[in-house]
């Protein structure tokens, strides 16, 4: 069964939206939330991989894909975002979850455990821990304010392939890949499927303070690591501290890759099912 398109209003009446692929109502559903350039639409092969065992929600934070822009750009910030983590949990009558955090995504989980840690059943991070480097959130902020009007697909996988760290993609997965980043506007240009005044929200918000207390509030949840061997925003010294925390963690730190994996190279792949294989 192929996931359905919801909207909802988040509690400030700003138009959200997910992709809802049902499942199973004896089984922990998953969500999904994307990172600052991505959304919900990265989940799509996960989701397709266990249509007859679960049900997998993706979230559109608001600014990305199909969500709405607010007006004010401080709205983008971690505060605002789980205030509409929680009202989408709310809105498609999911009060537990497998949460899958892709970066931004993994921040927010972290954020959640302290919230509300009851809604957490078990906790994937993609490329992402309490702590994150400098270098890497320049980059990321970087890409995020820029839109550089593409010519073309072709020209936006050229782009992609000079400005992002490395992935593990072949052809067609770039093709896919910049199809889900960038989409073509009125003007026939290629835009970002996000508002790129979230970078303005990023530097409002000041340095990125240290969460090892949000990481240790998901103490009471199976939880998975996922860290790209490149990359510059989670360091080895991080991830192996992590590691330390949480010896029972679940990782992987996938070959070749940079920020941040895309959950479907097949090593990755593997593990992430077998994890979620143990969550009842």
């Amino acid at each position: 069964m192929s996931a359905r398109r919801i909207t909802f209003h988040a509690r400030d009446g700003l138009l959200l939206s997910a992709l809802d692929q049902p499942g199973p109502e004896g089984r922990t559903p998953v969500l999904c939330l994307p990172g600052l350039t991505r959304s919900a639409a990265d989940f799509s092969t996960l989701a397709a991989r266990h249509a007859a065992t679960r049900r997998v929600i993706a979230l559109d934070h608001a600014g990305h894909g199909e969500s709405g822009r607010p007006a004010d750009p401080a709205r983008y910030g971690i505060e605002g975002s789980l205030r509409d983590v929680l009202d989408a949990m709310a809105a498609l009558h999911c009060p537990r979850a497998v949460i899958v955090g892709t970066s931004f995504g993994g921040i927010l989980a972290m954020v959640l455990a302290v919230m509300r840690p009851s809604a957490i059943a078990a906790a994937v991070l993609n490329d992402v821990g309490p702590k994150l480097e400098p270098v890497g959130l320049d980059q990321v902020q970087g890409f995020v304010g820029r839109d550089p009007a593409l010519g073309s697909l072709e020209e936006a996988v050229a782009f992609l392939q000079a400005n992002l760290p490395p992935l593990v993609l072949d052809s067609g997965g770039w093709r896919r890949f910049a199809a889900l980043t960038y989409a073509p506007g009125e003007d026939d240009r290629w835009h970002p499927r996000w508002d790129i005044r979230i970078a303005e929200a990023m530097r409002g918000a000041g340095p990125m303070p240290e969460l090892w207390g949000a990481f240790g509030a998901l103490a009471h949840a199976p939880l998975m690591l996922v860290r790209g061997e490149l990359s510059e925003l989670l360091s080895p010294a991080t991830a192996l501290r992590m590691r330390q925390e949480r010896p029972d963690m679940a990782f992987v730190n996938m070959p070749g890759s940079g920020h941040c994996p895309t959950l479907e190279e097949p090593l990755v792949a593997v593990a992430l099912d077998r994890f979620l294989d143990r969550i009842p």
